[in-house]
C-alpha cells in the first residue's frame, strides 16, 4: 500500500508500484486526449520501467492519439542490445499500445550531426509534454545528463531540445533531451526501485547541486516532478 507525501509516493513492492503507476499514467494520458485531442509521453530506458511498460501495453486507451518518445538514447543502431528504442518497441509499443506514435531520438543514425538537427526539429514540433517519466542512476544522473559528462553544463543551460553527451563512466555516446525540454511538461515522475535508489535520491536532495547531482534539477519543490518509488 502506498504512502503519499507532498511529492513522494512509496510502495512496499515493485509490483504494487507498477500497478498503481500504470493506472496513474493512463489517467494522465486519457485526460490529455480528452482535453486537447492528443497526449505526449516521454519515457526512459533501462530495466526499471519494463514492468510498467508491460502493464501499460495491456491497457485499452486512446493510444492512436498518444505520442511516445524517449528522454535519452544510446548512440547505437536499433538492433543493438543497448538500444532504448528497441526496448520500448519490444516492451511498450505492442498489444493495445501498438497504435501509439513513436518519435525516435536516433532517426538519422549514424549521421551524428544530422541526427541532432533532426531530433531537435521533431521535438520542437511536439506540444508541451503531458507526462515525463525519468529514472535515476547510482551517480545521480537522469536522462543522459551525467555528472561526469563534459556536456552537462550545455544540457542544463541550452535552449535546444536535445544534445549529444559523452559520459566518461558509461559506454556509448548518448542523445539526451535537455533540461529545458524535459521540464516543459504538465507532469513529471521520477520512477525508482529499491532502498539503494532512495538513498541516492536523498543524497541528491541534500546536495541540491545539479552539476554534481543532475536529478536534483528535476525535484525542486515547486516543479512538476513527483517521486514514485518502491522500498
Amino acid at each position: 500500500m502506498g504512502e503519499a507525501g507532498m511529492s513522494e509516493t512509496l510502495y512496499d513492492t515493485t509490483e504494487a508500484l507498477d500497478i498503481a503507476l500504470a493506472e496513474s499514467v493512463m489517467t494522465t494520458l486519457c485526460e490529455g486526449v480528452t482535453e486537447r485531442g492528443t497526449a505526449t509521453l516521454v519515457v526512459s530506458g533501462g530495466s526499471t520501467p519494463k514492468g510498467l511498460f508491460n502493464l501499460l501495453s495491456a491497457r485499452p486507451g486512446p493510444w492512436d492519439a498518444i505520442t511516445i518518445t524517449l528522454a535519452d538514447e544510446r548512440w547505437v543502431p536499433l538492433d543493438h542490445k543497448d538500444s532504448n528504442e528497441a526496448m520500448v518497441r519490444r516492451e511498450l509499443l505492442r498489444d493495445h499500445a501498438a497504435t501509439a506514435k513513436f518519435v525516435s531520438l536516433a532517426p538519422a543514425f549514424p549521421d551524428l550531426d544530422g541526427n541532432i538537427t533532426r531530433v531537435c526539429e521533431q521535438l520542437d514540433q511536439l506540444p508541451h509534454y503531458d507526462l515525463v517519466l525519468l529514472g535515476m542512476g547510482g551517480d545521480m544522473h537522469t536522462a543522459s545528463l551525467f555528472p561526469c559528462s563534459p556536456e552537462l553544463g550545455e544540457g542544463m543551460s541550452t535552449q535546444a531540445a536535445a544534445l549529444m553527451t559523452r559520459p566518461r563512466s558509461a559506454p556509448h555516446a548518448r542523445v539526451s533531451q535537455s533540461l529545458k525540454r524535459l521540464l516543459a511538461t504538465r507532469r513529471g515522475i521520477v520512477h525508482l526501485v529499491g532502498k539503494d535508489k532512495l538513498d541516492v535520491l536523498a543524497s541528491a536532495q541534500a546536495l541540491s547541486n545539479p552539476m554534481a547531482a543532475p536529478i536534483s534539477a528535476f525535484i525542486q519543490p515547486a516543479g512538476p516532478f513527483e517521486i514514485w518509488a518502491s522500498r
